[in-house]
């Protein structure tokens, strides 16, 4: 299994295309297209929503779980994206169990966003995930099973789409326009069709065969539904267990766990921040990082590396391979700072509060790292990099109690190594 470990962003995508190279089987098991993986191979680069990483190897396997919510017309949008730049999607299956996200979801999405006053907004990113997932949960969704008989597909959406507008006409709102919408719906139907399959079985035959699968997250552990930072968090859990539940794999297959976190912490949207960076600081970083969202374009909010976060996300998800990212970006600083405590209220915390609120009143305990001034984006294993750039990484390693087994110095395939420390 590979998660995020911070509140996501944390170059997950790359690293999942780095590992598929002894990997016979990708399987995405939460989240929607509001989550975004971004591949460079050579000089292409490439933004994945929905499709796992693998999908640039032609022997890999690539399954969209049954733990998504998946928006049809996107999907397709997706595939043919890719197909029009000589990838091919020949090898990618759907699970017919995922839900589906249809426009009155989008719609619901945004009214619900608008209404919160400022301070109290989610953040979403209105693609309409939290909605689906509701409707998953209250038991009225539409699954991607449903697109297979198109008849039965265009009576459920019809039936929602009027339960949905009556919401919306009593807010003296517009509702979703069924006539514009069908066609295309129908048309992402038709197209998914031969991809629909029961992945559940895919995934456990290739277990069993013993094939080499990894799970890939998106998002990151601060996001998950249960364990992130409450209520500014995705509708799904982000964490190592949602792959079992996501795919309909026993966690008895199960490894390792390779936790992807970035040499420092950023985020996207609202909540709780406990080291951002403010002013020229912080927009030095993000422009160093090329911080912006791969999904949203939204630029991202930069700090310096979380070390209690950090932990308790390691410690949920059972981390014991740490990959660590964008070690690049801070080549040229002079000093580098570890949170390592939080001070809230003159009282010292070495665990993560549950209460997000109390994360607002923060002051973060640094301690302060010399940096190696030097550039490390050449580096092919570990006796490469800097011996002040050697002794950072071992620190964090230290504070959230993982191994290290990646370490990334850029963007391409080639700036990436395997290390045992």
């Amino acid at each position: 299994v590979l998660i995020g470990t911070q509140w996501g962003d944390e170059g997950k995508g790359k690293i999942i295309d780095v590992l598929t190279r002894n990997t016979d089987m990708v399987v995405r098991f939460q989240g929607g297209n509001n989550a975004g993986h971004t591949v460079e191979i050579g000089d292409q680069k490439y933004v994945l929503h929905l499709i796992p990483s693998g999908i640039f190897r032609k022997e890999t396997m690539n399954i969209i779980g049954n733990g998504l919510v998946v928006d049809p017309v996107s999907l397709q949008e997706e595939m043919e994206g890719l197909l029009g730049r000589g990838i091919a999607v020949d090898n990618l299956e759907l699970s017919d169990k995922a839900h589906l996200i249809l426009p009155y979801h989008r719609l619901m999405d945004a009214f619900k966003e608008g209404q919160l006053a400022e301070g109290k907004k989610i953040g979403t990113t209105k693609r309409g995930i939290g909605p689906a997932y509701t409707d998953k949960a209250d038991r009225c969704g539409i699954r991607a099973l449903d697109m297979l008989d198109i008849d039965n597909f265009k009576n459920k959406f019809e039936e929602h789409t009027a339960r949905y507008n009556r919401i919306f006409a009593a807010a003296g709102c517009a509702g979703v326009d069924v006539a514009a919408e069908w066609p295309k719906l129908r048309a992402a139907a038709l197209y998914l069709q031969a991809y629909i399959k029961d992945t559940v079985l895919t995934v456990n035959r290739a277990a069993k065969a013993g094939k080499n699968i990894l799970f890939e997250g998106a998002q990151g552990t601060l996001l998950d539904i249960d364990h992130g930072t409450y209520p500014f968090v995705t509708s799904s859990n982000t964490t190592s267990g949602g792959a079992c539940t996501g795919s309909g794999i026993s966690p008895r297959y199960i490894s390792d766990v390779y936790g992807v976190i970035k040499a420092y912490t950023t985020r996207v949207g609202e909540g709780p921040f406990q080291t951002e960076l403010f002013g020229t600081e912080g927009e030095n970083l993000r422009k160093a990082g090329n911080e912006f969202g791969a999904t949203t374009g939204r630029p991202r909010r930069c700090g310096w590396f979380d070390a209690v976060a950090s932990r308790y996300s390691c410690m949920v998800n059972g981390v014991n391979k740490l990959a660590i990212t964008k070690m690049d970006v801070l080549d040229n600083l002079p000093e580098l700072k570890i949170c390592i405590a939080y001070d809230i209220d003159g009282k010292r915390y070495t665990e993560m509060p549950s209460d997000s609120q109390l994360l607002y009143k923060v002051k973060p305990v640094y301690e302060s790292h010399p940096g190696w001034m030097c550039s490390t984006c050449h580096a092919c294993c570990w006796d490469d990099l800097p011996v002040n750039a050697q002794k950072y990484l071992k620190r964090l390693a230290e504070l959230v109690d993982s191994g290290i087994g990646i370490i990334s110095v850029g963007p391409k395939r080639a700036q990436t190594f395997e290390v045992n420390i």
